[in-house]
């Protein structure tokens, strides 16, 4: 472990200055402190986490066909670890997987698809004769709070195409189907669709480096006019309006902040392309775009918690390039027929090869003594089971990731019966170094995992 024995360090932010050029430096030994390891160094590798959601579950064990049909269920653990048919795009990746059996959210139950996605990541139930939005913060947002304040934008949120879908939305709006994050009981945060918009939350308005960097400038600026001058008028207002005023210089605070935080952005070795031009019609393109801007927020550290719905809750998406005709949502509703179930096993194996190909990204992205990959914990999953009965138990979830050293896979965890989700959402949080003795509904850690 590299150690660097001096009495003084050089920042990780260092540059070569010289008429008027500045060069930033790559990773050094002088750049960690006397005497410290380097996971305890500023250059300790930061842990990245993510929720890939997937609407519809999964064939499992959960069909009148049993396990002749099963597609998701994996066995054993270590040499004797056998990755399902629909999770075996992750085998080269067997070190890092973790699967369950028995994982069950009755936060979901009886609503069909209106509650899955709010309530994948909250385990619970949302107050739906409330006017607005009332349920809990979830746990990307709970992580996002602990993990997120260092980086330009605490938490990304992003799908693949709108999540208001019709067969989802239900008497309660789409306060619960269109999102699978909370940032309080009465804060659901939208996901966006469009990567030029994604694009542009992580690196700014314009299209190329240079027009980017011109903006970041004027508008950096213009915050400092605004802040300077509503400090001046807070001293002319009266205690309601110092109130109003107070909450808007927070808000500048923040964009303050995340300018800094853009500027001080490190790229070095991050190939940053020019920005996209909206969403594709391609679907398959548009899929591994945003798996492409995701790594590339967690490589540049601007964003350390993502949550991403990878296709809608009741979409009516085809899938033609993997030679499905079929929509998503219509052909999940499967009969029991074995063709359809053939189907819907194709397009739920599609989304989680594009899944394995982000893994392989960030498992080629070196960091420090490892891989992202091996500073990630990822859950990818989804709140149904039997997608024909719209049940919420088993479900089917995966954990991936080495979690800098937390987590170890390469195991299929046979859980007790009705094993509450929260448990897996607790034992993340106390992987993340968040610890916790609950959760929602949750029992207990999920100490084997």
């Amino acid at each position: 472990m590299a150690t660097f024995l001096t009495k003084k360090h050089l920042s990780r932010r260092t540059f070569l200055r010289a008429g008027g050029v500045a060069l930033g430096l790559p990773f050094l030994d002088a750049m960690v402190p006397a005497g410290t390891a380097l996971a305890k160094s500023e250059a300790a590798p930061k842990t990245r986490v993510g929720f890939f959601y997937i609407p519809h579950g999964a064939i499992m064990n959960n069909t009148p066909f049993g396990k002749e049909v099963d597609a998701w269920t994996s066995s054993g653990k270590g040499e004797n670890f056998k990755l399902g048919h629909i999770v075996a795009p992750l085998e080269p990746f067997k070190r890092y997987v973790t699967t369950f059996e028995n994982l069950e959210n009755v936060a979901a139950q009886g609503s069909v698809h209106t509650l899955n996605p709010a309530t994948w990541l909250s385990c619970v139930r949302p107050d739906t004769s409330a006017k607005g939005a009332s349920m809990s913060i979830t746990l990307d947002q709970v992580i996002a709070q602990r993990l997120g304040q260092k980086t330009a934008l605490p938490s990304l949120e992003v799908c693949s195409e709108t999540t208001i879908q019709v067969a989802a939305c239900g008497g309660a709006g789409c306060y619960y189907a269109s999102t699978t994050s909370y940032a309080g009981p009465n804060s659901p945060l939208p996901m966006e669709y469009n990567p030029r918009k994604v694009f542009i939350q992580l690196m700014g308005e314009g299209d190329t480096a240079a027009e980017r960097e011109a903006l970041l400038r004027k508008n950096a600026s213009i915050l400092d006019m605004i802040a300077d001058r509503a400090q001046t008028l807070r001293s002319q207002l009266g205690p309601g309006d110092r109130a109003k005023l107070s909450d808007y210089l927070d808000t500048v605070r923040e964009l303050e902040r995340r300018v800094a935080m853009a500027g001080a952005r490190d790229l070095k070795g991050v190939n940053v392309p020019d920005a996209p031009p909206g969403e594709l019609d391609d679907f398959d393109k548009q899929v591994r775009l945003m798996f492409d801007l995701i790594a590339l927020a967690y490589q540049a550290d601007l964003t350390r918690v993502v949550s991403y719905v990878m296709v809608s809750e009741g979409t009516n998406r085809t899938y033609n390039f993997v030679g499905v005709p079929d929509s998503f949502h219509p052909v999940s509703h499967h009969s029991n027929d074995r063709e359809r179930i053939r189907r819907l096993t194709v397009i739920q194996r599609y989304h989680m090869e594009r899944f394995a190909d982000f893994l392989q990204k960030l498992a080629n992205t070196k960091e420090g003594d490892g891989s992202i990959l091996d500073h990630s914990l990822f859950l990818y999953g989804s709140n149904m089971s039997n997608s024909n009965l719209h049940d919420n138990y088993p479900l089917p979830e995966v954990l991936v990731g080495g979690a800098n050293g937390a987590h170890v896979g390469g195991k299929n965890l046979v859980l007790p019966e009705r094993t509450p989700l929260a448990n897996l959402h607790l034992t993340i949080l106390n992987k993340l170094g968040i610890e916790q003795t609950s959760f929602a509904n949750s029992t207990g850690l999920i100490t084997e995992a």
